[in-house]
C-alpha cells in the first residue's frame, strides 16, 4: 500500500476454528520474507490461516518478516492477529495527506513527501534518525553504522511480545540478520541452533 491509500479500517477477525494440520502433514511452517511494506500483506496472510485454523509450528523470517514472526511466535494463537494488526497501526500512525490526492500528479507528489517524511523523522514506533550522519561518524561510535535508530521498535516489541514465550520453543522461531562486524549473515533459532554463513 502506498502514501496514497485513503486509510480504511482493517476487517475484523472472523472466529478461527479449532487448529488442525492438513493430512499427511506434521508440521506447518510460515516463511516471511524482507520487504519493508510487504510485510503489511504477511500479516493479512497470517490471518487469513488463523482465521482457517491453520496455526504454524515453525516461523521463520529476515527483515520485516523476521518482526512479524517473533509477533507470531511470541503470542498465543488468540492475541496474534490483534498483536500483528496494533504493530502495523502503531508504525503506520503519521498521517501524510489531510485529502486523498486525485490524479496520478497529486499521488506522485503524496508519495514523494511521504517519503521526505520518512527520511527526515523516521516511522513511530520502529525507527528516528541518528543525531548524527554516519557519514560524519567517528569509527567505531555507535552513530557510524546506521542512519536510524531502532530503540523505538524495541519499546514497540517489548510491548507486543512475549520474549519468555518466543524463547520457549513452543512455536519454533528462527530469523536471518547481518553481522555488521563482517557483513556475513547470521542465523538465530529458538530451539537453540545458532549459524553463521558468509557470503
Amino acid at each position: 500500500m502506498d502514501a496514497s491509500t485513503p486509510s480504511r479500517p482493517l476487517p475484523q477477525e472472523r472466529t478461527a476454528p479449532a487448529p488442525w494440520h492438513p493430512p499427511g502433514s506434521d508440521t506447518i511452517a510460515l516463511v516471511l520474507q524482507g520487504g519493508g511494506a510487504l510485510g503489511a500483506y504477511q500479516a493479512g496472510a497470517y490471518q487469513a490461516l488463523h482465521e482457517a485454523g491453520l496455526e504454524p509450528d515453525t516461523v521463520a523470517g529476515m527483515s520485516i518478516g523476521g518482526i512479524n514472526a517473533a509477533i507470531i511466535a511470541g503470542n498465543p494463537p488468540e492475541r496474534r492477529v490483534q498483536r500483528l494488526r496494533t504493530f502495523w497501526e502503531t508504525i503506520t500512525a503519521r498521517r501524510v495527506s489531510l485529502l486523498p490526492p486525485d490524479g496520478d500528479a497529486a499521488r506522485k507528489a503524496v508519495n514523494i513527501w511521504s517519503s521526505v517524511l520518512t527520511t527526515t523523522l523516521g516511522q513511530p514506533g520502529f525507527f528516528t534518525p541518528n543525531p548524527v550522519n554516519p557519514w560524519l561518524s567517528p569509527r567505531g561510535t555507535r552513530t557510524a553504522t546506521s542512519f536510524y535508530d531502532t530503540t523505538p521498535l524495541r519499546e514497540t516489541l517489548l510491548q507486543l511480545v512475549d520474549f519468555d514465550r518466543l524463547n520457549s520453543g513452543a512455536v519454533r522461531y528462527a530469523a536471518g540478520a547481518v553481522n555488521i562486524l563482517n557483513g556475513n549473515f547470521a542465523y538465530f533459532d529458538s530451539r537453540g541452533r545458532r549459524s553463521y554463513r558468509t557470503t
